[in-house]
């Protein structure tokens, strides 16, 4: 990460000759100082993907102009999807958690300590179980009971949180319920969750008891976007660690909380960092 003021642009077009030529064209042309660039041609599809770092002092206009300016005078013509990103804006994450605490205790570490530059305007719960804990960080805490008959209005309370506290990304820290497919479609692309698997193996609950049974050698964890369809939206991030016939469902569960943490903040800085673009169901991501 550049410690000076810079824009992210990540777009997606269909493949064709000069993409490159027009878009670093239309950034040196007014005067554009790329950072970093990250190119993706997807032979199967004919798409073309990209992410660009560009320094913000290089431009003679602010951001508003440039969406105006490079909408207008490349993204049209190309058929591009694409957004552009401040880096001087700080995401703001709301994030989701029912009993299990080390994805949030880990999440709320790395805030502290900036290694996540992020805004978390509140967490939400199921369980009043990490009120005091969050609360000592200085965030609000809301607690959402979630029952068989209230699930649609736990889900409407929570889509209705979000929106009051202007948030940009809603993280799943093992958050134990299922979201309701009107609030998946609702904020598409901007739902994190952390699988305790390595998907598409051992989807829906209890996974590491499904590994036990199976007499798996490998287990792992995944971080993937969350849609209506259980367990099976985008995949952002995985990793795995080796296991042996002698662990048991609780050693695999006590090994597999440390590859979930892990997962879960590579995933969710590869997401606010714009270096995951959604294609279908499946990502292109620049790391």
């Amino acid at each position: 990460m550049h410690s000076n003021r810079f824009y992210t642009l990540s777009a997606s077009c269909p493949d064709q000759v000069g993409i490159i030529a027009r878009v670093s064209g239309f950034i040196a042309g007014n005067g554009g100082w790329i950072l970093e660039s990250s190119f993706h041609s997807d032979a199967l599809t004919n798409r073309y993907f990209m992410r660009i770092e560009i320094k913000a002092d290089s431009l003679p206009f602010l951001l508003a102009e440039f969406r105006e300016r490079f909408a207008r005078e490349v993204a049209a013509p190309l058929q591009m999807d694409w957004h552009i990103n401040d880096s001087a804006v700080r995401r703001r994450v709301v994030v989701l958690v029912s009993k299990q605490e080390h994805c949030l205790y880990d999440l709320l570490a790395r805030w502290q300590a900036r290694e996540l530059d992020i805004e978390i305007p509140c967490v939400i719960s199921n369980h009043d179980t990490f009120r005091g804990f969050v609360e000592w960080h200085g965030i609000p805490f809301h607690h959402v009971p979630v029952t068989t008959a209230g699930k649609a209005d736990a889900n409407a309370e929570i889509q209705r949180i979000f929106a009051d506290v202007h948030g940009d990304t809603m993280v799943l820290a093992r958050y134990m319920q299922i979201l309701s497919p009107e609030l998946c479609a609702a904020l598409a692309g901007k739902i994190i969750n952390i699988h305790h698997s390595f998907l598409p193996s051992f989807a829906g609950a209890k996974p590491y008891h499904q590994a036990y049974t199976r007499g798996v050698k490998l287990i792992g964890a995944t971080c993937h976007y969350v849609t209506s369809e259980l367990d099976a939206g985008p995949i952002v991030e995985q990793d795995v660690i080796r296991i042996d016939h002698s662990d048991s469902p609780d050693d695999m569960v006590r090994y597999g909380k440390d590859i979930e943490k892990t997962v879960l903040a590579r995933g969710l800085r590869y997401h606010l960092e714009d270096r995951v673009l959604v294609h279908g169901n499946k990502t292109v991501v620049f790391r």
